[in-house]
């Protein structure tokens, strides 16, 4: 695949300057740009960089000085950010998954496929599953009973999706991710020291030792269109409702997501992030890498959590949060600067006192 200077500069609705037939076949970063590669230097901190390769055309900064930087073309997006998320989709090679459906897979005569759908080697779709026009099912997938996928989902290799799970358009899942499990929920004959624990914050009780019974999960998935799942990731049925996420909303990788959880709209929830059992996330929230929301709590629309930050309780819509346990994030600030500044007191204190006792002692 190759595109001239225009027609990306129009297809990213950018600007561009010069020799505008050039032929781009890749991007790179300019140190390493040759001569049919657009080279990306959209700060002028890559201005160095330009010089040190061998690019004749660059995606810019704002107000850059192509030609001084020896350039013979020139794009100009003008939010440069958003403009890598066009220019990488037209630049996309995909994975070469062949279209058709592959020998090996095996497909219950109870599915039903749409139009030009794609199934690669060893992949499973189960009796009662619907598969949308334009999806792509690739290698090793599992689709289970029942299950819906809507039109132009991708699954990437190794993807398994239980029975009765309901996925919107546009779907995403990358390698790895498992959508649909029992949950983690487990209950004792008799009320259990954990139960006592949560109650009193502490105490046990007179709870004795029990064996834990499993709490089936006969619930599924919902999930919403637009969106994507990173690899890894762990996707649990609910009890009797679905765990739902919405629309437009992307999983990291190796994101859990317990039973009953709500997740809304255009979400972020980055690598290694937890959600508990019965949380329910609002629309636009980000959770940073490592970040955990604890069961049966409410996070509003609009909260960011940076990464590692502990939700312990509910959060109110709007809040920015850091820390565990999280607090505002300002505030948790303003807590790592006076922890640091912490030893400096004591020994100012320990002269103080020392000061002190050589007073007494004069008097």
């Amino acid at each position: 695949m190759t595109y001239t200077v225009s027609e990306i500069a129009k297809a990213l609705g950018a600007e561009a300057f010069g020799d505008t037939g050039l032929v781009i076949a890749r991007a790179a970063e300019p140190q390493d740009a040759g001569p049919g590669d657009l080279a990306l230097a959209m700060d002028p901190k890559y201005a160095d960089g330009l010089s040190q390769g061998r690019a004749q055309i660059a995606m810019l900064w704002p107000d850059a000085d192509w030609q001084a930087l020896g350039l013979k073309a020139a794009i100009f997006p003008s939010r440069p950010r958003y403009a890598m998320a066009g220019l990488t989709r037209i630049l996309d090679k995909g994975q070469g998954f062949a279209p058709g459906i592959h020998p090996t897979a095996v497909i219950d005569d109870a599915a039903h496929l749409g139009a030009n759908v794609s199934v690669g080697p060893l992949a499973i779709i189960s009796a009662g599953a619907r598969i949308g026009a334009g999806s792509v099912i690739g290698p090793h997938c599992f689709v289970g009973v029942d299950t819906t996928i809507g039109e132009n989902g991708f699954l990437r290799e190794q993807v398994s999706i239980g029975a009765r799970v309901t996925i919107g358009a546009n779907f995403i899942a990358q390698p790895g991710a498992r959508i649909g499990g029992d949950g983690f929920s487990f209950v004792t004959a008799e009320q259990s020291a954990v139960e006592n624990v949560r109650t009193t914050l502490g105490d046990q009780g007179d709870a004795k030792a029990q064996p834990w019974t499993r709490i089936h999960s006969v619930g599924a998935v919902t999930i919403g269109d637009d969106v994507e799942i990173g690899m890894g990731c762990t996707i649990d049925n609910g009890t009797i409702r679905d765990t739902r996420i919405g629309d437009g909303t992307k999983l990291d990788n190796q994101v859990q997501l317990g039973h009953n959880v709500i997740i809304g709209r255009n979400c972020l929830l980055c690598g290694q992030a937890g959600v508990a059992g019965s949380a329910v996330v609002g629309d636009n929230v980000v959770l940073g890498g490592q970040s955990g929301v604890s069961d049966n709590i409410s996070i509003g629309n609009g909260v960011i959590a940076g990464g590692g930050t502990k939700l312990m309780s509910n959060v109110p819509a709007g809040r920015t949060m850091l820390g565990y346990p999280a607090t505002q994030m300002d505030r948790q600030v303003e807590s790592y600067k006076a922890m640091r500044r912490l030893p400096r007191l004591l020994r100012d204190v320990a002269d103080l006192k020392k000061a002190v006792s050589k007073s007494i002692k004069g008097d």
